[in-house]
Protein backbone atom coordinates (compact mmCIF):
# COMPACT_ATOMS: atom_id res chain seq x y z
CA UNK A 1 0.00 0.00 0.00
CA UNK A 2 1.58 3.60 -0.78
CA UNK A 3 1.60 6.27 0.90
CA UNK A 4 0.29 8.80 -1.46
CA UNK A 5 -2.12 6.49 -1.75
CA UNK A 6 -3.42 6.93 2.05
CA UNK A 7 -2.77 10.11 2.88
CA UNK A 8 -6.10 11.40 1.13
CA UNK A 9 -9.65 13.70 2.27
CA UNK A 10 -11.31 12.43 5.16
CA UNK A 11 -8.58 9.15 5.41
CA UNK A 12 -7.42 9.86 9.25
CA UNK A 13 -11.09 9.78 10.08
CA UNK A 14 -11.02 6.03 8.99
CA UNK A 15 -7.95 4.44 10.21
CA UNK A 16 -6.12 4.49 13.58
CA UNK A 17 -3.24 2.43 11.83
CA UNK A 18 -2.34 2.64 8.01
CA UNK A 19 -2.20 6.05 8.17
CA UNK A 20 -1.84 9.85 10.42
CA UNK A 21 -2.71 12.78 8.17
CA UNK A 22 -0.02 15.64 8.88
CA UNK A 23 -2.32 18.11 9.90
CA UNK A 24 -3.81 16.22 12.51
CA UNK A 25 -0.17 14.69 14.03
CA UNK A 26 1.06 18.49 14.31
CA UNK A 27 -2.40 19.40 16.15
CA UNK A 28 -2.14 16.58 18.72
CA UNK A 29 1.74 17.24 18.97
CA UNK A 30 0.73 20.73 20.14
CA UNK A 31 -1.64 20.09 22.20
CA UNK A 32 0.63 18.16 24.40
CA UNK A 33 2.66 21.71 25.43
CA UNK A 34 0.25 22.67 27.19
CA UNK A 35 0.39 23.39 30.72
CA UNK A 36 1.09 20.58 32.93
CA UNK A 37 -1.91 22.41 34.85
CA UNK A 38 -4.30 21.63 32.79
CA UNK A 39 -5.91 18.32 31.80
CA UNK A 40 -4.33 15.96 29.09
CA UNK A 41 -6.98 15.50 26.80
CA UNK A 42 -7.77 17.26 23.80
CA UNK A 43 -10.28 19.82 22.95
CA UNK A 44 -12.11 17.35 21.00
CA UNK A 45 -12.98 15.26 24.62
CA UNK A 46 -13.97 18.42 26.54
CA UNK A 47 -16.24 18.92 23.79
CA UNK A 48 -17.82 15.34 23.65
CA UNK A 49 -17.85 16.12 27.91
CA UNK A 50 -20.00 19.11 27.20
CA UNK A 51 -22.59 17.80 24.52
CA UNK A 52 -22.96 14.09 26.31
CA UNK A 53 -22.96 14.89 29.74
CA UNK A 54 -24.24 18.41 29.94
CA UNK A 55 -21.17 20.67 31.32
CA UNK A 56 -19.46 23.49 30.81
CA UNK A 57 -15.83 23.40 29.53
CA UNK A 58 -14.99 24.69 32.91
CA UNK A 59 -16.74 21.55 34.54
CA UNK A 60 -15.43 19.19 31.69
CA UNK A 61 -11.58 20.17 32.92
CA UNK A 62 -12.16 20.57 36.58
CA UNK A 63 -13.53 17.04 36.38
CA UNK A 64 -10.52 15.52 33.96
CA UNK A 65 -8.32 17.06 36.71
CA UNK A 66 -10.29 15.24 39.60
CA UNK A 67 -10.63 12.12 38.00
CA UNK A 68 -7.19 11.73 37.19
CA UNK A 69 -5.94 12.46 40.77
CA UNK A 70 -8.99 9.82 41.58
CA UNK A 71 -7.39 7.30 39.41
CA UNK A 72 -3.78 7.75 41.26
CA UNK A 73 -5.41 7.48 44.43
CA UNK A 74 -7.52 4.31 44.18
CA UNK A 75 -4.32 1.67 44.62
CA UNK A 76 -3.20 3.77 47.78
CA UNK A 77 -6.77 4.00 49.42
CA UNK A 78 -6.76 0.34 48.55
CA UNK A 79 -4.02 -0.53 50.62
CA UNK A 80 -4.78 1.43 53.17
CA UNK A 81 -8.47 -0.07 53.37
CA UNK A 82 -6.59 -3.79 53.50
CA UNK A 83 -8.93 -7.06 53.84
CA UNK A 84 -12.36 -4.61 55.19
CA UNK A 85 -12.09 -3.11 51.26
CA UNK A 86 -15.45 -3.18 49.90
CA UNK A 87 -15.21 -1.29 46.31
CA UNK A 88 -14.45 2.45 45.10
CA UNK A 89 -15.91 4.91 43.15
CA UNK A 90 -15.48 8.22 41.81
CA UNK A 91 -18.13 10.72 43.22
CA UNK A 92 -18.44 13.34 40.68
CA UNK A 93 -20.53 15.51 42.63
CA UNK A 94 -17.94 15.68 44.94
CA UNK A 95 -14.94 15.26 42.64
CA UNK A 96 -13.26 12.65 45.12
CA UNK A 97 -12.93 8.98 45.40
CA UNK A 98 -15.27 7.44 47.76
CA UNK A 99 -14.17 3.92 49.47
CA UNK A 100 -16.02 1.47 51.09
CA UNK A 101 -15.14 -0.27 53.94
CA UNK A 102 -16.41 -3.39 56.54
CA UNK A 103 -13.99 -2.23 59.57
CA UNK A 104 -14.41 1.31 61.28
CA UNK A 105 -11.50 1.08 62.03
CA UNK A 106 -9.82 1.39 58.56
CA UNK A 107 -11.75 4.84 57.77
CA UNK A 108 -9.39 7.09 59.20
CA UNK A 109 -6.48 5.42 57.31
CA UNK A 110 -8.47 5.83 54.30
CA UNK A 111 -9.14 9.27 55.25
CA UNK A 112 -5.55 10.25 55.49
CA UNK A 113 -5.16 8.39 52.28
CA UNK A 114 -7.19 11.71 51.18
CA UNK A 115 -10.59 9.04 49.68
CA UNK A 116 -14.28 9.69 51.10
CA UNK A 117 -15.32 6.25 53.01
CA UNK A 118 -18.61 4.82 53.42
CA UNK A 119 -18.77 1.73 56.00
CA UNK A 120 -20.43 -1.39 54.50
CA UNK A 121 -21.42 -4.98 55.36
CA UNK A 122 -19.69 -6.73 52.84
CA UNK A 123 -16.26 -6.77 51.54
CA UNK A 124 -15.33 -6.79 47.89
CA UNK A 125 -13.88 -10.34 48.42
CA UNK A 126 -17.28 -11.49 49.44
CA UNK A 127 -19.23 -9.95 46.69
CA UNK A 128 -16.98 -11.19 43.85
CA UNK A 129 -17.31 -14.53 45.37
CA UNK A 130 -21.35 -13.81 44.95
CA UNK A 131 -21.14 -12.93 41.44
CA UNK A 132 -18.37 -15.96 40.51
CA UNK A 133 -21.29 -18.23 41.83
CA UNK A 134 -23.99 -16.67 39.72
CA UNK A 135 -20.95 -17.04 36.69
CA UNK A 136 -21.56 -20.25 37.16
CA UNK A 137 -25.32 -20.52 36.54
CA UNK A 138 -26.71 -20.81 33.01
CA UNK A 139 -28.50 -17.37 32.37
CA UNK A 140 -31.86 -17.70 30.42
CA UNK A 141 -32.16 -14.78 27.45
CA UNK A 142 -33.85 -12.77 29.65
CA UNK A 143 -31.18 -11.98 32.15
CA UNK A 144 -29.06 -9.15 30.54
CA UNK A 145 -26.27 -8.86 32.62
CA UNK A 146 -24.70 -9.01 36.67
CA UNK A 147 -21.92 -7.35 38.29
CA UNK A 148 -20.90 -6.29 41.69
CA UNK A 149 -21.69 -2.48 42.78
CA UNK A 150 -19.86 -1.26 45.30
CA UNK A 151 -22.29 2.05 45.83
CA UNK A 152 -25.19 -0.48 46.59
CA UNK A 153 -22.79 -3.12 48.35
CA UNK A 154 -24.64 -5.76 46.63
CA UNK A 155 -24.54 -7.78 43.37
CA UNK A 156 -27.02 -6.86 40.97
CA UNK A 157 -28.91 -8.39 38.38
CA UNK A 158 -30.41 -6.79 35.40
CA UNK A 159 -33.21 -8.35 33.78
CA UNK A 160 -34.95 -7.38 30.51
CA UNK A 161 -38.34 -5.95 31.75
CA UNK A 162 -40.61 -7.55 29.23
CA UNK A 163 -39.27 -11.13 30.71
CA UNK A 164 -39.36 -10.43 34.20
CA UNK A 165 -42.31 -12.62 34.67
CA UNK A 166 -40.77 -16.23 32.22
CA UNK A 167 -40.40 -18.67 34.62
CA UNK A 168 -36.70 -19.14 33.59
CA UNK A 169 -35.84 -15.74 34.68
CA UNK A 170 -37.23 -15.68 38.05
CA UNK A 171 -35.27 -19.12 38.75
CA UNK A 172 -32.46 -17.68 37.76
CA UNK A 173 -32.99 -14.72 40.23
CA UNK A 174 -33.88 -17.36 43.13
CA UNK A 175 -30.86 -18.81 42.66
CA UNK A 176 -29.09 -15.64 42.43
CA UNK A 177 -30.48 -14.63 45.93
CA UNK A 178 -29.54 -17.88 47.60
CA UNK A 179 -26.03 -17.38 46.47
CA UNK A 180 -25.28 -13.97 48.39
CA UNK A 181 -26.53 -10.13 48.67
CA UNK A 182 -28.27 -9.53 45.43
CA UNK A 183 -30.00 -6.67 43.69
CA UNK A 184 -32.62 -6.81 41.02
CA UNK A 185 -32.67 -4.32 38.22
CA UNK A 186 -34.46 -3.78 34.99
CA UNK A 187 -33.24 -3.05 31.83
CA UNK A 188 -35.71 -2.21 28.34
CA UNK A 189 -33.48 -4.43 25.70
CA UNK A 190 -31.33 -7.55 26.36
CA UNK A 191 -27.21 -6.81 25.12
CA UNK A 192 -25.92 -7.18 21.76
CA UNK A 193 -22.90 -7.09 20.26
CA UNK A 194 -22.01 -4.09 17.61
CA UNK A 195 -20.84 -5.32 14.44
CA UNK A 196 -22.10 -4.63 11.32
CA UNK A 197 -22.55 -5.71 7.91
CA UNK A 198 -19.75 -4.79 4.88
CA UNK A 199 -20.08 -1.38 4.25
CA UNK A 200 -18.02 0.79 1.69
CA UNK A 201 -15.68 2.88 3.10
CA UNK A 202 -15.01 2.27 6.61
CA UNK A 203 -11.87 1.10 8.76
CA UNK A 204 -11.87 -2.69 8.41
CA UNK A 205 -12.74 -5.87 7.52
CA UNK A 206 -13.24 -9.53 8.04
CA UNK A 207 -15.41 -12.09 5.96
CA UNK A 208 -18.50 -9.69 5.47
CA UNK A 209 -18.03 -8.02 9.03
CA UNK A 210 -17.35 -4.71 9.78
CA UNK A 211 -15.93 -3.59 13.07
CA UNK A 212 -13.45 -0.40 14.63
CA UNK A 213 -10.07 -1.10 15.18
CA UNK A 214 -9.47 -0.35 19.19
CA UNK A 215 -6.09 0.53 20.17
CA UNK A 216 -2.81 0.21 18.73
CA UNK A 217 0.06 -2.35 19.98
CA UNK A 218 3.64 -2.45 18.96
CA UNK A 219 3.47 -4.93 16.09
CA UNK A 220 -0.71 -4.52 15.61
CA UNK A 221 -3.77 -3.27 17.30
CA UNK A 222 -6.45 -4.62 19.82
CA UNK A 223 -10.04 -5.06 18.89
CA UNK A 224 -13.07 -7.65 19.64
CA UNK A 225 -13.43 -10.80 19.74
CA UNK A 226 -16.65 -11.27 18.30
CA UNK A 227 -15.20 -9.62 14.95
CA UNK A 228 -13.26 -12.79 13.80
CA UNK A 229 -11.53 -15.64 14.88
CA UNK A 230 -8.06 -16.30 15.41
CA UNK A 231 -6.41 -16.65 11.33
CA UNK A 232 -9.04 -14.60 9.67
CA UNK A 233 -7.58 -12.14 6.86
CA UNK A 234 -8.56 -8.03 7.78
CA UNK A 235 -9.10 -5.85 5.06
CA UNK A 236 -8.58 -2.33 5.26
CA UNK A 237 -10.81 0.64 3.93
CA UNK A 238 -9.67 0.27 0.41
CA UNK A 239 -10.11 -3.71 0.49
CA UNK A 240 -6.17 -4.23 0.84
CA UNK A 241 -4.64 -7.14 3.40
CA UNK A 242 -3.95 -5.48 6.79
CA UNK A 243 -2.98 -8.83 8.55
CA UNK A 244 -4.63 -11.57 10.42
CA UNK A 245 -6.35 -12.03 13.58
CA UNK A 246 -3.57 -13.61 15.67
CA UNK A 247 -5.89 -14.26 18.65
CA UNK A 248 -9.20 -14.02 19.52
CA UNK A 249 -11.79 -15.17 22.28
CA UNK A 250 -15.46 -14.94 22.10
CA UNK A 251 -17.68 -15.56 24.15
CA UNK A 252 -16.43 -15.86 27.81
CA UNK A 253 -14.24 -12.86 26.45
CA UNK A 254 -14.59 -10.27 23.83
CA UNK A 255 -11.14 -9.75 22.76
CA UNK A 256 -8.95 -9.97 19.80
CA UNK A 257 -5.65 -8.54 18.33
CA UNK A 258 -4.92 -8.41 14.67
CA UNK A 259 -0.92 -8.12 13.47
CA UNK A 260 0.17 -5.04 11.08
CA UNK A 261 1.82 -5.84 7.38
CA UNK A 262 1.93 -4.68 4.04
CA UNK A 263 2.49 -1.79 4.36
CA UNK A 264 0.51 -0.71 7.41
CA UNK A 265 2.14 1.08 10.58
CA UNK A 266 0.17 1.72 14.07
CA UNK A 267 0.29 5.19 15.61
CA UNK A 268 -0.43 5.79 19.71
CA UNK A 269 -3.92 7.53 18.29
CA UNK A 270 -7.49 7.52 18.85
CA UNK A 271 -9.44 9.63 16.49
CA UNK A 272 -12.08 12.35 16.63
CA UNK A 273 -13.52 11.66 13.45
CA UNK A 274 -12.82 14.86 11.95
CA UNK A 275 -15.38 16.96 14.82
CA UNK A 276 -13.23 16.62 17.40
CA UNK A 277 -9.70 16.70 17.88
CA UNK A 278 -7.85 13.57 17.95
CA UNK A 279 -6.55 12.11 20.80
CA UNK A 280 -3.02 10.84 21.77
CA UNK A 281 -2.80 7.91 24.25
CA UNK A 282 -0.16 7.98 26.80
CA UNK A 283 -1.27 4.70 28.95
CA UNK A 284 -3.39 2.45 30.56
CA UNK A 285 -4.44 3.80 34.02
CA UNK A 286 -7.91 1.94 34.83
CA UNK A 287 -10.88 4.82 35.35
CA UNK A 288 -12.81 4.20 38.72
CA UNK A 289 -16.38 3.88 38.92
CA UNK A 290 -18.14 7.09 37.85
CA UNK A 291 -15.50 8.34 35.90
CA UNK A 292 -16.10 10.06 32.57
CA UNK A 293 -15.08 8.15 29.59
CA UNK A 294 -15.72 8.47 25.83
CA UNK A 295 -15.66 5.87 22.95
CA UNK A 296 -14.74 6.48 19.45
CA UNK A 297 -16.37 3.86 16.56
CA UNK A 298 -16.85 3.54 12.97
CA UNK A 299 -20.31 4.00 12.40
CA UNK A 300 -21.05 6.81 15.60
CA UNK A 301 -17.82 8.55 16.09
CA UNK A 302 -17.31 10.20 19.48
CA UNK A 303 -19.44 10.29 22.51
CA UNK A 304 -18.67 10.28 25.64
CA UNK A 305 -20.81 9.49 29.50
CA UNK A 306 -19.57 7.76 32.38
CA UNK A 307 -18.50 4.46 34.08
CA UNK A 308 -21.21 2.61 35.41
CA UNK A 309 -19.95 -1.17 36.44
CA UNK A 310 -17.20 -2.90 36.34
CA UNK A 311 -15.82 -6.78 36.12
CA UNK A 312 -19.82 -7.40 34.80
CA UNK A 313 -20.92 -10.40 33.45
CA UNK A 314 -23.02 -9.97 30.18
CA UNK A 315 -24.92 -12.70 28.44
CA UNK A 316 -25.09 -11.77 25.12
CA UNK A 317 -27.35 -14.69 22.89
CA UNK A 318 -23.91 -16.26 21.67
CA UNK A 319 -23.12 -16.55 25.46
CA UNK A 320 -21.74 -15.03 28.51
CA UNK A 321 -18.90 -12.79 28.33
CA UNK A 322 -16.96 -12.04 32.19
CA UNK A 323 -15.06 -8.80 33.25
CA UNK A 324 -16.75 -6.26 31.48
CA UNK A 325 -17.05 -2.73 32.18
CA UNK A 326 -20.60 -0.82 31.94
CA UNK A 327 -20.82 2.48 30.71
CA UNK A 328 -23.88 5.38 29.91
CA UNK A 329 -21.59 5.71 26.38
CA UNK A 330 -24.58 4.90 23.24
CA UNK A 331 -23.02 3.08 20.61
CA UNK A 332 -24.01 1.18 17.01
CA UNK A 333 -23.61 -1.53 14.69
CA UNK A 334 -19.99 -1.27 13.21
CA UNK A 335 -18.68 0.59 16.69
CA UNK A 336 -17.63 -2.63 17.70
CA UNK A 337 -13.83 -3.26 18.17
CA UNK A 338 -13.45 0.81 19.03
CA UNK A 339 -11.81 2.49 21.89
CA UNK A 340 -12.88 3.58 24.92
CA UNK A 341 -10.61 6.05 26.70
CA UNK A 342 -10.73 8.60 29.88
CA UNK A 343 -8.67 11.20 29.45
CA UNK A 344 -5.17 10.10 27.76
CA UNK A 345 -5.58 6.75 29.15
CA UNK A 346 -6.98 3.84 27.02
CA UNK A 347 -9.60 1.57 28.41
CA UNK A 348 -10.84 -1.06 26.77
CA UNK A 349 -12.08 -2.04 23.28
CA UNK A 350 -16.35 -1.75 22.63
CA UNK A 351 -18.40 -5.58 23.09
CA UNK A 352 -21.83 -4.36 22.88
CA UNK A 353 -24.62 -2.88 24.20
CA UNK A 354 -28.23 -2.22 24.14
CA UNK A 355 -30.29 1.11 22.21
CA UNK A 356 -28.34 3.77 20.14
CA UNK A 357 -26.73 7.45 19.96
CA UNK A 358 -30.19 8.52 19.09
CA UNK A 359 -32.40 7.36 21.97
CA UNK A 360 -29.55 6.29 24.39
CA UNK A 361 -28.58 3.36 25.26
CA UNK A 362 -25.70 1.58 27.67
CA UNK A 363 -22.31 0.21 26.53
CA UNK A 364 -19.68 -2.47 28.05
CA UNK A 365 -16.25 -2.64 27.06
CA UNK A 366 -13.46 -5.31 27.76
CA UNK A 367 -10.78 -3.60 29.55
CA UNK A 368 -7.64 -3.22 27.89
CA UNK A 369 -5.23 -4.08 30.58
CA UNK A 370 -6.75 -7.66 30.48
CA UNK A 371 -6.11 -8.12 26.98
CA UNK A 372 -2.83 -6.64 26.70
CA UNK A 373 -1.92 -9.55 29.80
CA UNK A 374 -3.60 -12.37 27.90
CA UNK A 375 -1.64 -11.85 24.50
CA UNK A 376 1.81 -10.08 26.37
CA UNK A 377 0.90 -7.17 24.28
CA UNK A 378 2.27 -3.58 24.75
CA UNK A 379 0.36 -0.73 24.09
CA UNK A 380 1.84 1.88 21.33
CA UNK A 381 1.97 5.43 23.42
CA UNK A 382 3.08 8.78 22.57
Amino acid sequence: MRHTTLVRTGLSALLIIGTWATAGLTQATAADSRSSAEPQASAGIITAMQRDLGLTKSQAEARLTAEKKATALEGTARSAAGASYGGSWFDASSGRLTVAVTDDAKAGAVRAAGAQVRVVEHTARELDAVKDRLDALTAPSGVSSWHVDPRANSVVVTVVASEQGDNDVRSFVAKAREAGPVTVEQTSERARTFAAGTVGGDPYYTGNVRCSIGFSVHGGFVTAGHCGQAGGAVRGWDGSAIGNFQGSSFPDNDYAWVNVGSGWWTVPVVLGWGTVSDQLVRGSNEAPIGASICRSGSTTHWHCGNVLAKNETVNYSQGAVRQMTKTSVCAEGGDSGGSFISGDQAQGVTSGGWGNCSSGGETWYQPINEILNRYGLTLHTA
